[in-house]
């Protein structure tokens, strides 16, 4: 399947075709995110000053997936790091290549903008997408701390 799949940025048209996966994304994830914090999102990702970036995965005439990527300067290396924020495929496509082509998308385009690194979190319970990561990535072994404000 994953031959047919068409990889673009999107833009201002594709709303009504990203916003589905968005929220299926944070179904998967059991989050809610308020509709005004999706709609600064979707315009970040059209804003070419931004260090923010979104992709769809089309299949035929639909989309299929997302992923999300946010540069960020590192006191490790000249060139920034990709952040790869968010991934999501539809339901009844994931296994079928679909993440793969979307992360493969990923690496491309951060390489070609002269990015040092790739890197993402998942959850602990993403045991079908880490089969994936596994065998495309390394795992850093760090473990993620935070503290949330407001």
């Amino acid at each position: 399947m994953s031959d047919d799949i068409q990889i673009r940025a999107v833009s201002a048209a594709d709303h009504d075709a990203w916003l589905p996966l968005w929220r299926g994304y944070q179904a998967f994830y059991r989050t809610t995110i308020p509709d005004a914090t999706s709609a600064v999102t979707w315009q970040r990702l059209l804003d070419p000053h931004e260090p923010m970036a979104g992709y769809l995965a089309w299949q035929g005439g639909e989309a299929v997936g997302l992923v999300h990527t946010i540069y960020h300067r590192s006191c490790w290396t000249v060139g920034n790091y990709c952040y790869l924020q968010d991934l999501y495929v539809a339901e009844g496509l994931r296994g079928r290549g679909v993440g793969r082509r979307l992360i493969e998308h990923v690496y491309r385009q951060a390489a070609a903008d002269g990015c040092s690194r790739v890197h993402w979190l998942t959850h602990e319970s993403n045991r079908d997408a880490m089969q994936l990561y596994d065998r495309i990535a390394e795992r850093s072994g760090f473990v993620q701390y935070r503290r949330l404000f407001g």
